[in-house]
């Protein structure tokens, strides 16, 4: 792989104008593609196989009157006062007048009064489902009311489930990142350069997904995922080749070779790391979840583009930057040392003695390479304790699917609910639909007054409305207002009950063969929630156990992998615990901007290990190969530890920095469930980089000594090489060098005779 990686870095260099001609035309294409295909975002949660989902298919082809979203207007009269018939008419005629509306229900007539008359609801029915209706649709929706005199009256349901916009916020997250590479490189060309191929990279990839979104369903959180992780490791995959780049011009070796060495080297760990991401997020479609799935591929998709760019992008910029991307001084220090060899005029340094700048003074990397090691034990001790503490909260953890109680304050559909709790019950706000089917009218309607009657002797049942029947009366809705909320446990025990009490309805004298199945947006919600918990544990054992093979590949060891994957597991529970006890149990969740805690959206732990695997492996990867390069080539264990971290320190440190900043500039956003996923990718990077690579790996190691890098015979033998280090480029390079220093040798000796 490094030999092949290196041609692809020489030809990129030599070719840049052609490779950056190329990009550039293939960012038109998409971005055509993407204007003219690009299709809308949905916040359907469909989940095949479920009786949820069942009911709603039942439901569409049986009743498609009543299968279409909903609204629900919010009256309410000023304080002491009560509503009446005259006043709420109104609302109720402009409701039903709305372009889409098949019906409004009056509330006088429904019974949908609070009982001290202050408070009305009004049910709204569209014929076209949420994704459907229009924009002028929802805006006239959102007017009515407007000239109730006297009267609050506000408007939510399903069709205000808005898509998710990006806004500026995640701009923050990218200046910090532009910062961190300033300091790192302490060159301006060398720190625009990465994040402009890192944007690449992310334009290439969002306009290549929306280009397709026409003819793939995509859900509102997935080009924000997609935009999040591309950015991220986009920026982190430059770093990491131009950080080994400008190392070897620092060795002497001229701009062209360094991109390739550079490529054939990072660039393979860059392709394994890219690679790990990419099987973690495409692996969530074992779980059989439609969006889950989408979200994976749609983000695996964009850390493929991410890769490519950095492998033949990046060394065609390079090849424009020539020595720029090296801090002054040692731009200044490499032309005097180059004893007069001037660069070409393309920016390629032309070859020469390789330069000594002297032995670099040891930094940071080394000083804290040998504290861990030399107090492994406390290390160890301190880290693991530390984070099982922070892992506790984990322990309660919840999952559900978010409702209109967690929109950010002030919005329409966070207003309109905490006015249907305050009038009418939380439990208002999660009403469930009970769907009853049956092969001809008479045994539907002996089945709704079975199953009213049963439902309504459910614990924490509040109410069930009268069936509605479709023209032919073999379907009818029976809606089921819980006590609870929504998220509430209750809420969840109520479902299971009812569905345990309605089941064998078919057997019910005079409703044979008829079937109800439980819905709405709660219960799908349920259901999500605890087929993701279900396939949690099967999708972790998955990942872990592909962690221990790819890691053996990489390393050629059975004890490194598996101390890879136990790391992996310390910090995929503190990321837990500290995100449950924040957005969950709402311990400082104030300075977050959560004014609703409650429990978390269903699919972020099963997302959270699909994405930290893939970067944890990412710094895995760069600290540990150079820690095995070293061994390897002669270098006792303990020095190889110590030398790994001093080497690659500093650009795991930055590019942790980078993550964190990409992800941490999501939190500002108002949707919950994006500020969720990025507060918990910024905290997981920060714990797996700082404390479990940073101090628990590099203290492991140097627990095991030697012993990190048995393989038992047999093994070795079987698994192929891949050559991450690249061994192989190495063993072709040296007698090149060697070759090289000869004839220079020669020159000089001719020199002075």
């Amino acid at each position: 792989m490094a030999s092949l990686l290196y041609r692809l870095g020489r030809f990129s260099f030599r070719r840049r104008k052609r490779v950056v001609a190329v990009w550039l035309l293939l960012l038109v294409v998409l971005g055509g593609a993407a204007a003219t295909l690009m299709g809308p975002t949905s916040d359907k949660f469909t989940m095949p196989g479920t009786e949820s989902q069942r009911a709603l298919d039942s439901l569409q082809e049986q009743f498609p009157q009543a299968s279409g979203t909903t609204g629900t207007i919010v009256i309410a009269a000023p304080e002491g006062a009560k509503l009446d018939k005259a006043a709420v008419a109104p609302v109720v005629r402009d409701a039903a007048a709305v372009d889409g509306v098949v019906g409004a229900v009056d509330p006088f007539q429904a019974g949908a009064v609070s009982e001290d008359g202050r408070y009305a609801l009004v049910q709204v029915q569209f014929e076209a489902v949420a994704d459907e209706v229009t924009d002028a649709q929802r805006a006239a929706y959102e007017k009515v009311g407007a000239d109730a005199d006297g009267l609050r009256v506000e408007h939510g349901g399903e069709v205000l489930n808005a898509e998710v916009e990006v806004g500026s916020t995640e701009a923050i997250g990218v200046l910090i990142a532009a910062g961190v590479l300033v300091v790192t490189f302490g060159s301006l060309v060398a720190a625009g350069m990465t994040l402009l191929n890192a944007l690449v990279a992310v334009a290439a990839g969002m306009a290549g997904l929306f280009a397709v979104s026409s003819v793939v369903e995509l859900t509102s959180t997935a080009p924000i995922l997609a935009l999040m992780l591309g950015l991220a490791v986009g920026i982190d995959y430059s770093l990491f080749i131009t950080s080994r780049h400008r190392q070897y011009l620092t060795e002497g070796v001229d701009a062209e070779e360094a991109a390739g060495r550079a490529v054939g080297t990072a660039g393979s760990a860059v392709v394994f790391a890219g690679a790990t991401v990419v099987i973690a997020l495409a692996g969530l479609t074992v779980v059989n979840i439609p969006f889950l799935s989408v979200m994976g591929l749609a983000a695996a998709g964009t850390v493929a583009v991410a890769v490519l760019v950095a492998l033949t992008l990046l060394p065609a910029l390079l090849g424009f930057a020539g020595d720029r991307v090296l801090p002054r001084k040692q731009r200044d220090g490499r032309a005097s040392a180059d004893d007069g060899h001037a660069s070409t005029d393309d920016g390629r340094a032309s070859a020469g003695t390789p330069v000594d700048l002297g032995k670099p003074r040891e930094g940071f990397g080394f000083r804290w390479g040998r504290t861990v090691t030399r107090f492994r034990v406390p290390v160890l001790l301190v880290g693991i304790l530390g984070l099982g503490v922070l892992a506790l909260p984990a322990a309660d953890m919840r999952l559900a699917l978010p409702d209109a109680g967690t929109a950010a304050a002030g919005s329409a559909t966070r207003e309109a609910y905490d006015l249907t709790s305050e009038g009418f019950g939380p439990g208002f706000n999660g009403r469930l639909i009970a769907v009853v089917s049956g092969d001809d009218a008479a045994s539907t309607a002996v089945a709704a007054k079975e199953a009213t009657e049963r439902i309504r002797g459910t614990k924490d049942v509040l109410a069930v409305a009268p069936p509605l029947l479709n023209k032919q009366g073999t379907t009818a809705l029976l809606t089921v207002i819980p006590k609870a909320g929504p998220t509430d446990e209750a809420t969840e025990a109520v479902v299971h009950a009812v569905r345990d009490r309605v089941a064998d309805i078919g057997d019910f004298a005079g409703a044979e063969g008829a079937d109800v199945a439980l819905s709405g947006t709660t219960a799908v919600g349920i259901d999500v929630s605890e087929k993701v918990s279900d396939a949690m544990l099967v999708y972790l054992l998955l990942v872990v156990g592909l962690s221990i093979l790819l890691l053996m590949l990489v390393f050629r060891s059975f004890l490194v992998p598996l101390k890879a994957a136990l790391g992996f597991l310390l910090t995929i529970g503190a990321t837990f615990g500290i995100t449950v006890a924040i957005f969950q149990q709402g311990h400082l969740a104030g300075l977050l901007g959560v004014d609703s805690p409650g429990p978390l959206v269903s699919f972020l732990p099963i997302l959270l290990i699909g994405i930290l695997f893939g970067l944890a492996m990412d710094y895995e990867v760069f600290l540990v190969s150079r820690m095995r390069e070293d061994f390897v080539h002669g270098a006792g264990a303990q020095e190889a530890t110590v030398s790994g971290m001093g080497h690659n320190a500093r650009v795991v440190t930055a590019a942790a920095l980078i993550m964190t900043a990409v992800f941490g500039g999501f939190i500002f956003m108002p949707d919950p469930i994006i500020k969720s996923i990025g507060f918990a990718l910024a905290v997981g990077v920060l714990v797996d980089a700082f404390v479990v690579r940073m101090a628990l790996v590099p203290a492991v190691m140097s627990l095991l000594g030697r012993a990190a890098w048995w393989l038992p015979r047999a093994v070795d033998r079987a698994l192929p090489n891949l050559d991450i280090e690249g061994e192989s480029l190495q063993r072709r390079l040296v007698p090149e060098q060697r070759e090289r220093a000869a004839e220079e040798s020669e020159k000089t000796d001719t020199v002075r005779v």
